[in-house]
């Protein structure tokens, strides 16, 4: 089954497909994705783009991006880029690109005519004196002493307050709701507050700005939004979304809630997020120990696993903890089908062949990928130097060791079977050179009359590539980095979650890196989604870690943004094994 093939039901899917039966809204799905542009993208925010944007898709219908800019003093230009990216990435294209900026005119209208008949007024409470008023869960608020304000009194103090007479605080304009309503969000919600603050869009047009709670249910209605999906935190909030819906008499969007997604060994606040960055405990934000979805790019993890993942997961009502071993899972069950087989040695150990002859060398045959024949071989220069990994050799090894001892024999990877001879140490007794003789017999052969069980991997020493490799692991040490509220989550980084060694790689990642930076300075083009042809559809640019590879035996590994002609920089994006299992 392809992906575009899958579909797992989920109970906003079952919705869905009964509106359509039932002839609602003429059978037509309109989605919106909404995102706010006050930080980057994290990995929860992917199940959000894969359900709004995959039910659009399946029927036949359109997804928005719609970016909620009520907010200036925390929203950026850089960081509407670096969504949309993020969407182009995840393999999605929008119908339209909105921003409720667009709409700030006809919000402020509504609200002149939410004035105008009684549904609404300003209101001098400072924010304190607000939440002193507003009650608890357990006690009805009390209404402002400014609730009865006339209704020309309340449009001539709006107008004042859009034509920046105020100071930023000194009033807000209010919904008349109910302010014994069990719902706190129903008693008296503010709709606007003065803030002079720059806008990305706007500039300093607008001295007042929407709430969130005012702006949303309203843009989803001018974008005849049919099933505006939210996660759960929201639920409190939908009665507030009709409330306005119904005193406007605008086009009913419906909103429906789901679980966010958390996982273990991660934090997904951006507030967090944000001061990982500034306190400089990360490069950035796409540094690929980071929840973004840019940092997951850089790390080299595929789109497709994303996608992929989100469907497992599902969509439910009920708030869990996914382990983030499953995402590690389908990253490696995408990655090992789709992905050629490089040798790369992370800590070399020199071999010398004393029996091969001096400046001989010879091209071997490695096979790309054994789970994909059409990505046919290549070939390998082997000569009489060679590297391998100093963890494959064992002066004296225990029984069930395989790989390579002093005395003993392994095979190299599509090569020779070698036995070592002699160990050469340094003063300390480490051993620095292994000193071996090559079985000619055995190239594409076993060897006679005895069995060698180990396989190991190498790089000829003379066509070695030198490259700097980033090994990344978790970010940190438990699963609920912030669930503990006595402690910093800094308490728990894991001060192993990147190391930075000098590798030996075979020649032809060389190469492979080489095409991909040439296609990324000449301004390549990928199309957005796996299955799609060049030239079907959208498409998006190349990214460094679109040069993703499997180091046999050591896990999966990409090319990395900082790499250049002269210096190849490739990151691990996973191991082979979920080394973390066998910590618990």
């Amino acid at each position: 089954m392809s992906d575009n093939e899958s579909q797992t039901s989920n109970f906003i899917r079952d919705i869905v497909i009964a509106d359509r039966e039932a002839g609602k809204h003429d059978g037509r799905v309109q989605t919106r994705f909404p995102p706010e542009p006050n930080g980057y993208l994290h990995i929860g925010h992917s199940k959000s783009i894969c359900l709004n944007f995959g039910l659009a898709r399946e029927f036949g219908g359109k997804c928005n991006l719609r970016f909620d800019d009520t907010n200036p003093e925390k929203e950026e230009t850089e960081y509407v880029e670096s969504i949309k990216a993020d969407v182009h990435w995840l393999g999605f294209h929008w119908a339209r690109e909105c921003y409720a900026s667009d709409y700030f005119q006809q919000l402020y209208d509504w609200a002149e005519k939410l004035i105008g008949e009684g549904k609404a007024y300003v209101c001098d409470l400072n924010a304190e004196q607000t939440r002193e008023y507003r009650g608890t869960l357990t006690e009805p608020g009390k209404p402002s002493p400014f609730r009865e304000r006339s209704v020309d009194e309340n449009l001539d103090l709006f107008r004042r307050m859009r034509a920046g007479e105020f100071e930023d605080g000194a009033r807000t304009l209010r919904a008349k709701i109910d302010m014994a309503s069990p719902n706190l969000n129903l008693r008296d919600p503010v709709l606007y507050r003065i803030k002079r603050a720059h806008h990305h869009r706007t500039g300093d047009e607008w001295p007042i700005y929407p709430s969130y709670d005012y702006t949303h249910g309203q843009s989803d209605s001018l974008e005849k939004v049919t099933h505006s999906v939210c996660t759960l935190e929201f639920e409190t909030h939908r009665p507030l979304y009709e409330w306005f819906i119904q005193a406007l008499e605008i086009f009913p969007s419906h909103q429906y809630e789901f679980a966010r997604l958390n996982l273990t060994y991660t934090v997904m606040s951006k507030r967090k997020l944000l001061q990982l960055v500034k306190e400089g405990k990360v490069s950035g934000w796409d540094d690929p120990r980071m929840p973004t979805i840019s940092g997951a790019r850089r790390r080299g993890v595929p789109p497709l696993a994303f996608r992929r993942f989100c469907e497992i997961i599902g969509v439910t009502k009920f708030n869990s903890l996914t382990d983030i071993a499953l995402l590690e899972h389908t990253m490696r069950d995408v990655l090992n089908s789709r992905t050629p087989r490089r040798m790369a040695v992370l800590n070399p150990l020199k071999v010398t062949l004393t029996n091969y002859p001096e400046g001989k060398v010879e091209m071997v045959e490695a096979i790309n990928n054994p789970e994909d024949e059409s990505a046919g071989s290549r070939k390998i220069p082997f000569g009489r130097t060679l590297y391998i990994d100093h963890d494959d050799f064992l002066e004296e090894a225990p029984k069930k060791f395989f790989r390579l001892k002093a005395g003993g024999e392994v095979r190299l990877r599509n090569s020779y079977v070698i036995k070592c001879e002699e160990v050469v140490k340094d003063e300390s007794g480490a051993p620095i050179e292994l000193k071996c003789t090559v079985d000619f017999k055995t190239l594409g052969a076993n060897p006679e009359g005895r069995k060698v069980k180990g396989v190991i991997h190498w790089v000829s020493a003379a066509h070695a590539v030198k490259a700097e490799v980033r090994l990344y692991d978790r970010l940190f040490t438990v699963e609920r980095p912030d669930a503990d509220k006595e402690r910093d989550f800094l308490e728990f980084l894991n001060p192993d979650s990147l190391q930075v060694i000098e590798a030996m790689v075979e020649p032809e990642l060389a190469i492979d890196a080489a095409q991909t930076l040439e296609k990324i300075k000449a301004g390549a083009k990928l199309p957005l989604r796996d299955e799609q042809s060049p030239d079907e559809g959208p498409m998006r640019p190349y990214y460094a870690s679109d040069l993703r590879v499997q180091f046999e035996r050591v896990g999966y590994f990409c090319l990395d943004a900082d790499s250049t002609a002269q210096k190849l920089v490739f990151n691990r994006t996973v191991a082979l094994k979920d080394s973390w299992a066998k910590q618990k």
